[in-house]
Parts: C-alpha cells; sequence; structure tokens
C-alpha cells in the first residue's frame, strides 16, 4: 500500500479537493504542505466554514480595523476579508492549475447564501467576486436551485468558472449539466473561447443516508418481534442510499460526454463539468469514516473532503476503480425504496435535504454577520 493513500486516488484520475480554508491555515504553511504531502488538488469553502475561521480567531482583527476606519458596512468588511483568503489560496494554488491545465488548482467561493432564489443578484454576485478577487483560478460556487441554474447558464456563458453546488437529486444534476452546456454553446454562437471555463456538478451524500436512515429506524421502532426478515431488509438500506444516488448520476455523466452535442463542444475546446462529491464526512460513527471516498474513485471526478477524512483517506483508503462497478445493484435498490414496506420517497428526501441545505449556509452566514457586527463595535470603541 502507499504510504498516502491520496495519491493513489489521484492514479484513478479523481483530484481530492479539501472542505476548509481559514487564514491560519494559509499563514502558517499548512495549506502548502497539504498540497504537497497529502497531494490536495483543490479548496472549496462555505459561510459555515469562514463563520468559524472568523468568529474564531483573532487574525482577522487588524483587517477589520481597516475596514471600521474606511467606513465599510459589516458585510463589506466580511467580503474583504474572505476575498482576501482565497486570493491568497489562489496563489497558492496557481502553481497547480498551470501545471494541470486548468483542471485543478480551484478554490470555490459561495454567492451570498440570502440570494438564492434570486436569479438576477446571483448573477452579480458572481460576477462581482470574480473581478474583486481577480484570480483565474477562483470558481463561484451557485446553488443548483430553478433560480440558480439560470443564473449558472448565464454566469458561464460570461466566461466564469461555476462550482454547482448542493446537488442531491439526479434531475438537478441533469440541470445542472444542461445549464453548463447551454452556457458553452451560448459562447461557441458568439465566436468566444470556451477552453479556459472549468466547472464541477457538487452531488452531496451523507446529508442524504442521514435523512433516509432517520426515516428508516422510525420504521424499524414500529417492527414487532416477529419481524425479523422486515427488520433485516429496512437495515440493509441504511447507508447505502447516498453511494447508489452517487453512481446512477456517474451513469448519467458518461451518458452526457458520450453524446454527440458534447462532442461538439469537446472539438470547440470544452472541459467537462466534472462531478464532485460533497458532504463526504461520515455522520454515522458505526460507518467507515471513509466510505464516501472508498466507494466513489472514478475518473473525471473530484471528492472534496474535511480535514479529519483527508488524514483518515491518507491513511487507509482502500483504492479501487469503484464508481462503474456494482450498477444493476445501484439500481434496484433505488428502486426498491418505492416498495410498500419501505416506502422511502425519495424525491421529498431530495426536496427536504436541499432546502436544509440552504438553511446551513444562510444560518451561519447571519451569525458571521453578528460576530462581525459585534467585533466592528468593540474595535472601533478602542
Amino acid at each position: 500500500m502507499a504510504s498516502n493513500q491520496i495519491l493513489a486516488v489521484w492514479d484513478y484520475g479523481q483530484s481530492i479537493w479539501m472542505d476548509n480554508l481559514t487564514r491560519d491555515l494559509i499563514q502558517s504553511g499548512e495549506l502548502r504542505r497539504m498540497i504537497e504531502k497529502r497531494g490536495i488538488r483543490g479548496i472549496t469553502t462555505n459561510p459555515a466554514i469562514f463563520e468559524k475561521a472568523v468568529s474564531g480567531s483573532k487574525l482577522y482583527d487588524a483587517d477589520i480595523e481597516v475596514g471600521i476606519q474606511a467606513q465599510k458596512s459589516v458585510e463589506q468588511i466580511y467580503e474583504s476579508l474572505i476575498f482576501d483568503d482565497i486570493r491568497n489560496a489562489c496563489d497558492i494554488l496557481q502553481p497547480l492549475y498551470e501545471e494541470s491545465g486548468g483542471l485543478d488548482g480551484y478554490v470555490s467561493i459561495e454567492v451570498r447564501p440570502t440570494i438564492a432564489d434570486d436569479t438576477q443578484a446571483t448573477i452579480e454576485d458572481a460576477h462581482r467576486y470574480y473581478q474583486e478577487i481577480g484570480r483565474a483560478n477562483v470558481m463561484i460556487k451557485i446553488p443548483g436551485t430553478l433560480s440558480g441554474f439560470e443564473a449558472i447558464e448565464r454566469v458561464i456563458r460570461d466566461g466564469i468558472n461555476v462550482n454547482v453546488t448542493l446537488l442531491f437529486s439526479l434531475k438537478n444534476y441533469v440541470d445542472a449539466a444542461e445549464a453548463y452546456l447551454r452556457g458553452l454553446e451560448a459562447r461557441v454562437a458568439k465566436n468566444q473561447d470556451i477552453s479556459k471555463i472549468a466547472s464541477v456538478a457538487s452531488f452531496f451524500l451523507s446529508r442524504i443516508d442521514g435523512r433516509v436512515d432517520e426515516l428508516l429506524d422510525e420504521k424499524l421502532k414500529t417492527v414487532g418481534t416477529d419481524g425479523a426478515q422486515f427488520s433485516a431488509q429496512l437495515s440493509a438500506v441504511k447507508g447505502k442510499v447516498a453511494i447508489a444516488n452517487a453512481k446512477l448520476a456517474y451513469e448519467k455523466y458518461q451518458e452526457l460526454v458520450n453524446s454527440d452535442r458534447w462532442q461538439a463542444l469537446k472539438a470547440k475546446g470544452a472541459n467537462v463539468q466534472r462531478l464532485l462529491w460533497a458532504s463526504t464526512g461520515t455522520k454515522d460513527p458505526t460507518y467507515s469514516d471513509v466510505m464516501y471516498v472508498d466507494a466513489l474513485i472514478g475518473a473525471d471526478t473530484v471528492n472534496t473532503l474535511p480535514p479529519a477524512t483527508i488524514e483518515a483517506c491518507a491513511d487507509h483508503c482502500d483504492v479501487a476503480d469503484r464508481l462503474t462497478t456494482d450498477l444493476d445493484k445501484a439500481h434496484t435498490l433505488i428502486e426498491n425504496l418505492k416498495d410498500p414496506d419501505i416506502d422511502i420517497n425519495l424525491d421529498q428526501v431530495m426536496e427536504d435535504v436541499a432546502k436544509d441545505g440552504i438553511d446551513k449556509f444562510i444560518k451561519p452566514y447571519q451569525a458571521i454577520m453578528q460576530s462581525l457586527e459585534g467585533k466592528v463595535k468593540q474595535l472601533a470603541s478602542v
């Protein structure tokens, strides 16, 4: 076995990105170490990550004071802090971006989660973030919602890299891919270059299993002592739906890249929109801490891992190409959810976790605004 299994994952055509970014990580040199020693090839961020970083550190205080003196609003101060971190991380990853020909080396930053249902505001945020950060290897995260898909198409059309986030259902993944294709086709129609545009479609995992497992546990509580076979039937589904769902998404991806429509864009220099596995930290302690890595290794994909999962994977990932194996079982498992005995409405699960996903970003964003407001008042009075 390799001493660092993440390097073995790369041999199968999958990039490992890190789901974390703090100023301390940058200034301490730890980010460079993660790239050089752990084989990390990109970074994703979200408001929850920044909320913990800014509210839990004094490293930002000097810049907050500069913002106060410049009479910036709390939101402007927040953006100046995170934009600096994103720029510095982009600079550290720039050599990898160049070496990989624009495949990796990206840092993702999400538009304000409070505007997820506002297409025009999302487009404006994406443009402003891209211009103010000013790095070719920044990727703007836009939620895969009904309003988001229109924004994604427009932003791709305008030549901006996009990370489509909060995808759970196959339908929404296909909608994200369609938005990417339409954006590229609009550029081709205007004879504009499409070879420098990158996109990933972030397909979430553990939150699906978390919700499905809750529903299964509720059903298991109602099973009597004579229901051993039924209990086994329900238990067999636990912890398996998200991976099966992801394999079906990859099957859709393969159909797409083999289509005439995609081949026409590829001939013009288009880059594939890779599927990115997100929410890969295992929530249930009875499951393997690398279950969402081992099961989904495959070509032309990204897996974004929190730091603890990175260390676990480097130590004991069981690396093999499993993304296209057992597809029949994946189809059967998803279909069996409709069985009257199991009766899990997967469409409703997807809708619930998607809504919850937006809330999980809005609340930390609001929390950091409140925390910053408190810091501004404190530092302004000194």
